[in-house]
């Protein structure tokens, strides 16, 4: 079994059940689902989102009128999806973002919101992703996805000690996530261990933690993967607002599009 595979099996469990609350939460400004709305506007699909979750900005562009699939490997987030939607009813697809096949159906747009290509940790996953991706987009039909941009004084620090970094509402109760870090910088990893302490009436009443892995890039790094994998017009952005990549930039943002 892959690392990849692990880290979906545990996805399926504590995270999922957190996901809505504390991302909803985190990701309040809606300037990822502002950017990949406009992307998707402009091909005027049909769409497909990679790691879809539960929906938070797939759901979006299917209300605007779009055509939109959602693929993800896990059940559960899925799951959540359908019950979030509604009468929305999202094509979904459980299947893994490196390897699926929905030929020979083809979109204009592909997109991958909120670092789930993070979760890519060699070199051959990612470029089978970004193959798979490319062969399933129309001529000039384009990819986008995102990953954080590391902070040089940070990837350095092999450990950091247990913080407060979240509170959310969730189901009458407040959670507050802990999170503790462990770094690889040989191999551009980071490990999070995740706690979720949920309290009602001032009272702790659960702890439940999770661990995830996630894959870090440099620019240049992702700019040479997208050239090897046969992408055109590769441009990378510092955050969702298009502004160019500098040092304490939040975000890479990356755009590429499939040969014409």
């Amino acid at each position: 079994m892959s690392e990849t595979s692990e880290f979906h099996e545990a996805y399926n469990q504590v995270i999922a059940r957190y996901y809505d609350g504390a991302y909803e939460t985190m990701l309040a400004s809606g300037a990822d689902v502002r950017f990949y709305s406009e992307l998707a506007l402009e091909r005027s699909g049909p769409v497909l989102e990679l790691g879809c979750g539960t929906g938070r900005v797939l759901l979006e562009l299917t209300r605007r009128g779009l055509e939109c699939v959602g693929l993800d490997s896990s059940r559960t987030m899925l799951e959540r999806l359908r019950e979030r939607a509604g009468a929305l009813s999202p094509a979904l697809v459980l299947g893994r973002m490196q390897d699926f096949d929905l030929s020979p159906r083809r979109f204009q747009l592909v997109y991958a919101a909120f670092r789930p290509f993070q979760h890519l940790y060699t070199v051959d996953e990612q470029l089978s992703c970004l193959r798979t991706v490319r062969n399933h987009l129309e001529p000039g039909g384009r990819f986008a996805f995102d990953v954080f941009n590391p902070k040089l004084d940070q990837v350095g620090k092999l450990m950091e000690p247990e913080v407060s970094d979240l509170r959310f509402q969730q189901g009458g109760c407040d959670v507050v996530r802990y999170v503790s870090l462990r770094r690889d910088p040989v191999r551009q990893m980071v490990e999070a261990l995740m706690r979720f302490e949920t309290h009602q009436c001032g009272q702790v009443i659960k702890n439940e933690t999770e661990l995830i892995r996630m894959r870090w890039f440099t620019r240049y790094e992702l700019e040479h993967l997208m050239a090897r994998a046969g992408y055109e017009n590769v441009v990378i952005y510092g955050d969702f607002e298009g502004s160019a990549v500098e040092q304490g930039s939040p975000e890479l943002v990356v755009v590429g599009s499939a040969p014409r």
